[in-house]
């Protein structure tokens, strides 16, 4: 299933549909990892991983422990998601979609939406921001 999705001000055209978010949190520094789908207007998270707890950081109510992850199917809808960028980790966000890897909001700046495309979307594909 295919995809469109804006990243700050790129627009993607994802094959599967689908994108993995992964970071560390910085203040447990426990990694993180989210996938998530483009189901029409809004994101779904298909499945959250934690490397621990704390700090707000808790694991679905469903989760189990594989691997040394806490995984968890997802629990949530919404519209967009908002990427702070704040540049204090110098770590940002990994994005990974249809088998290619991207760092971003490893740099001081605005934070950075993430969204299903509008249906009016440009027909174009640009570098994701840095």
């Amino acid at each position: 299933m295919t995809g469109c999705l804006t990243v700050g001000t790129a627009v993607l055209h994802l094959a599967l549909g689908s994108f993995t978010l992964s970071w560390t949190h910085s203040v447990e520094h426990v990694a993180w990892q989210e996938d998530w789908r483009i189901n029409g207007h809004m994101l779904t998270l298909e499945r959250s991983r934690l490397k621990g707890s704390g700090a707000g950081m808790e694991p679905g109510p469903d989760a189990v422990l594989k691997d040394g992850w806490w995984v968890s199917t997802g629990h949530l809808e919404v519209p967009a998601l908002m990427l702070a960028a704040s540049g204090a980790t110098g770590a940002g966000w990994t994005f990974c979609a249809d088998g290619q890897c991207r760092v971003i909001g490893a740099d001081r700046a605005a934070p950075i939406k993430v969204a299903p495309c509008k249906t009016e979307a440009v027909k174009r594909t640009e570098p994701v921001p840095d």
